[in-house]
């Protein structure tokens, strides 16, 4: 699978736990084997803005953090892209769902989600979007942005325990008619993770359950990473995300 990336995703850009040193390198070790590398590039300008005002723009370059986020914004638009005709991961960071139109929080500056999406609605690439958001923390800045759209729909999978999680993608997925689904990839709800809820073949079997709405849609699938933080079992979570989004 095509996985967008960039060895600049390395820096340590801020203190928070998605910038921690060794996360992204995690990840890297466990999916390099299956994965064919794209090198991300920045979001046009126009890409940002048509999702974020002017003035969280310019706060977030006050805050020097615009090119890392314009990084990450571009390798989502990226991964989209290349979704429309094979599924692919957008191993980028900052994350992104907790950025709303005019603010952030939640370790986000940009939404890498809603940007994608919207670049290629805008480029009349795609009519029609889905949202899948599985981190443990609920897309607020995505909801915010995305929500109002009457082309897109947005899951935050809410449920408090393993078998009504997966129950809610598999619903989720079975009601999805869009052009392209979009994984807000968070890996936190892990069993060994903040959440403690799913297990690593949950997270194939989230993908499979994507890749199948995908296919029965006659569109595509992508993720982009969110949350997750146990640096020990994140790169197995990605990498069973991505066997499941593969078909296997």
């Amino acid at each position: 699978m095509r996985v967008v990336f960039h060895e600049d995703f390395y820096q340590t850009y801020t203190g928070d736990p998605a910038a921690a040193s060794g996360r992204l390198e995690a990840i890297v070790e466990a999916i390099e084997p299956h994965a064919e590398f794209v090198s991300a590039e920045p979001a046009l300008r126009q890409h940002l803005a048509a999702v974020h005002t002017v003035m969280h723009i310019q706060s977030i370059e006050n805050q020097g953090l615009y090119e890392i986020a314009a990084l990450a914004a571009g390798g989502a638009v990226q991964a989209a892209q290349i979704g429309l005709t094979e599924p692919c991961f957008g191993l980028i960071r900052p994350p992104g769902h907790h950025a709303s139109a005019a603010s952030a929080w939640g370790f986000c500056f940009f939404n890498n989600m809603a940007v994608a999406l919207t670049a290629l609605r805008n480029q009349k690439k795609i009519e029609s979007a889905c949202v899948l958001d599985i981190d443990l923390h609920f897309g607020d800045g995505t909801e915010d942005i995305m929500g109002h759209r009457n082309w897109v729909t947005v899951v935050n999978v809410e449920a408090h325990s393993r078998g009504h999680f997966l129950q809610e993608v598999e619903a989720a997925m079975q009601n999805c008619r869009a052009d392209l689904i979009g994984i807000s990839a968070g890996f936190d709800n892990h069993v060994e993770d903040w959440g403690g809820l799913l297990h690593t073949e949950d997270y194939e079997e989230i993908g499979y359950r994507v890749r199948s709405a995908a296919v029965r849609n006659g569109g595509g699938c992508f993720a982009v990473l969110e949350g997750g933080y146990n640096h020990q079992v994140l790169g197995e979570n990605v990498l069973a995300l991505m066997q499941g989004m593969a078909g296997r």
